[in-house]
């Protein structure tokens, strides 16, 4: 059973332009008029000059320095006009209106690392850009968590900051890392849309690892592989979810793997050590180098849930965005070819969320073709 949803399809009209599917591995298709089935996430980059760029890093006051490249001298402007085009459909535009409409008295939680902060901030903008009075914007800030509240709406996006998403608590050893311990969850399970992401700090090491010892039950380890870790920790945020998540009221998506862009050899350059100067795409719809592993963890991790959950599948399209990072082009001035330029990708990804979540939320008019397995 794939991520707890139907295998065969569930037909969704949306609109009279557009109407959504809902296929295995949750998965959000679509068919557009007649072109046939269509999988959003399947497709290429294309130059498009005609394509909005809905804010800048004068218009949103508040992208974080560490992602804001216009305002620290990237001199290119040509990653910003890049749009994702599915193989067989066109994507539906982000309509910041619409989305503050559609989600008047709704709270949308961003729960992960840094990623997530960057693709939170991708989100605050977009409806900043969208509200008749930013004045009526109110930010909040506590402790792990940070809100931004769209008064005229009663909306609030929030950023819930978690390394690990499973739990590290100080003990007299120090601090542990506790695979099967999911404390936050009482926090997340009452927001109405949940979109989670881990992954950047499980192969940290060294002054930067922010754990001493690894916990599992009663085993404490100093180390271990880090991938079975870092699939320990997903089983125990499933086990959560399956228990605890009631998916009559909380939507719940896990954002997929974020790439780096470090290793030239991945897209045939193995000269290349960093992104500092590329300034297109990969060409075509594949990244040479395949999926990174993590990404079928993730997903055999999903698979194994019977709730419903929305794979929201950007990592290959993002292998591809080679081009869409910071790289020097930050307010530290470090190479970073890991988060990315706001405005720029993750305002695709806001958008793929955007149309993910129209299928979720006009859920009733949903026609049953057939029974779930």
């Amino acid at each position: 059973m794939g991520f707890g949803v139907q295998r065969s399809s569930i037909l969704v009209a949306v609109s009279m332009i557009f109407s959504w599917m809902f296929l295995e591995n949750s998965t959000v298709k679509y068919v557009h008029g007649k072109m046939g089935e269509c999988d959003i996430y399947e497709g290429s980059w294309v130059v498009d000059e005609s394509y909005p760029i809905l804010y800048n890093s004068s218009s949103c006051p508040y992208i974080r320095k560490e992602f804001n490249c216009q305002k620290y001298g990237r001199p290119d402007q040509l990653y910003l006009k890049y749009r994702w085009q599915p193989k067989n459909c066109d994507l539906p535009r982000f309509d910041g209106e619409d989305f503050l409409r559609r989600f008047e008295g709704k709270k949308i939680m961003y729960i992960g690392d840094s990623v997530s902060l960057n693709h939170w901030q991708s989100m605050v903008c977009l409806l900043h850009a969208a509200v008749p009075d930013p004045s009526r914007i109110l930010q909040e800030t506590n402790g792990t968590i940070s809100t931004f509240i769209f008064q005229d709406y009663d909306l609030s996006v929030i950023l819930f900051h978690s390394q690990y998403l499973v739990d590290i608590e100080n003990e007299q050893i120090g601090a542990v890392l506790k695979l099967d311990s999911l404390k936050n969850g009482e926090t997340w399970k009452n927001i109405d849309v949940l979109i989670f992401n881990t992954w950047l700090w499980w192969y940290r090491r060294g002054p930067k690892q922010p754990w001493d010892y690894i916990q599992e039950g009663d085993s404490i380890v100093k180390d271990m592989d880090r991938m079975l870790a870092f699939r320990k920790g997903l089983m125990t945020w499933a086990k959560w979810v399956e228990l605890e998540v009631d998916v009559r009221k909380t939507q719940v998506f896990f954002q997929g793997i974020s790439p780096s862009h470090y290793k030239g050899q991945e897209w045939g350059e193995p000269e290349v050590t960093n992104c500092s100067m590329e300034t297109q795409p990969i060409s075509g719809s594949t990244y040479p180098a395949g999926l990174p592993p993590a990404s079928y963890v993730l997903e055999e991790v999903l698979s194994s849930i019977t709730k419903p959950i929305n794979l929201l599948n950007i990592t290959n399209l993002s292998q591809l965005r080679k081009d869409a990072h910071p790289g020097v082009h930050n307010g530290f001035g470090n190479m970073d070819c890991t988060h990315w330029c706001l405005p720029g990708l993750l305002d695709t990804w806001n958008q793929l969320f955007y149309t993910s979540l129209s299928l979720v939320r006009n859920k009733n008019k949903i026609k049953y073709i057939n029974d779930y397995v």
